[in-house]
This record gives C-alpha cells, structure tokens and sequence, in this order.
C-alpha cells in the first residue's frame, strides 16, 4: 500500500498533458489563492490557459503524483511564447529572448511542501531546456507586494532564499507584468512581475 501511494515526479510535453488540464486548472485555483498571489482564478480560464502549453511542442509539464493523483505541477516553455508584457524587458537588457526558457508556475498542496518536489520541478525544466538545445538561459519571475501588503502573513518567508541556492539570481531592473484579479479586488489589474534568472549549463 505504502509504495502504491509513493510520490514520484513525470514529465509530459505536448498533448502529453492534456488528460491532466482539469488537476492542472485545480492546483492553480487553489495554490495561487495563496499570498503572495491573492489570484481569484476560475476553472474555464485556468483550463484554457494550461491548454496553450499542450499545443506547443516545445513546452514542459511536470507533474507530482501521489499514487495515481496530482499533488503538485510545474510548467515552461521558450520566452519567445510568453506574451509582449512578459518579455518587453529582455530586449532592453539586450538579452536575446529566443535563449531564454522560461519557467512559469510551480504548484504544490501545501501537505506536499518542504519534501525536495520543488528542486525536483525546476531539475526536469532545466533538462527539458537542455535537451531543445538552444537556449542558454533559465528565467522566471514573481509577483512583487510591498512588505506592509494587508494579507501578507505573518509567518510568510518569501523563497529567495531557495532560487538562490538553486543557482538564479534576481535580475534587479528586470521587470514584467501579468494581469489577474487580486481576491479583493474588483476587475484585473496589471501586477509587476520580478525576473530571476540562471545560465543554463551544457
């Protein structure tokens, strides 16, 4: 029973993932409710946006399982897919997009935290990356709330510190944005959005 149970960690690019969209929409829901996020998602966006990772190619989902259900995910693609608000600051910096891979959301359960799957979602992305054989970079970014933000908890301990003990560095100046509905908030509105990033080794 024990081993049916175990957790394990899997890879899937492409229409792969797609069985997993409706847990993948799910996670999001309900991770990103979170601070520092606040996102009040619904389940027909969340669906259709994890849909635009199966249609390329180049994409990665990772999944975590517990037995046979999903505990966790983590998502990338190249840069150069993400939208024109995502990537304007690569240029400026004169970091050419086409070799970056970005990463986009890591998900877990909050039971399934702190048990090594976070080092294991950025490992498979970083060897995805690899085996595409052309880029030279790993990036990702997080939202940015001031330090007095109303819902920010008091035991909330942002995750620098475990970027950059996994080799990322904060790309300070380097900037985006993504707009979502904040949980108090009554229409979307544009959220900065700050750059870690790493060189990608062979």
């Amino acid at each position: 029973m024990a081993e049916a149970n175990a957790l394990r960690v899997e890879r899937f690019t492409g229409e792969a993932a797609l069985r997993f969209v409706p847990e993948l929409a799910r996670l999001r829901i309900e991770v990103f409710r979170e601070f520092p996020y606040l996102y009040d998602g619904s389940r027909e966006y969340e669906e259709g946006y994890i849909r635009t990772y199966t249609k390329s190619p180049d994409s990665v989902v990772v999944i975590a399982f517990e037995g046979a259900r999903v505990v966790g995910a983590a998502t990338g693609l190249p840069l150069a897919h993400e939208p024109e608000s995502v990537r304007t600051g690569f240029a400026a910096r004169g970091i050419d997009v086409d070799s970056v891979f970005y990463c986009g959301e890591s998900v877990l359960e909050r039971t399934y935290r702190g048990r090594g799957l976070g080092v294991s979602f950025l490992d498979h992305r970083e060897a995805h990356a690899r085996t595409l054989g052309r880029f030279r970079h790993m990036a990702f970014c997080g939202v940015v709330r001031p330090a007095d933000h109303p819902r920010r908890p008091k035991d909330f301990v942002p995750l620098d510190r475990f970027w950059t003990k996994r080799g990322y560095r904060k790309m300070d100046g380097l900037t985006g944005t993504i707009t979502w509905r904040d949980l108090d908030e009554a229409e979307e509105t544009p959220k900065t959005m700050q750059f870690w990033m790493k060189d990608l080794a062979p």
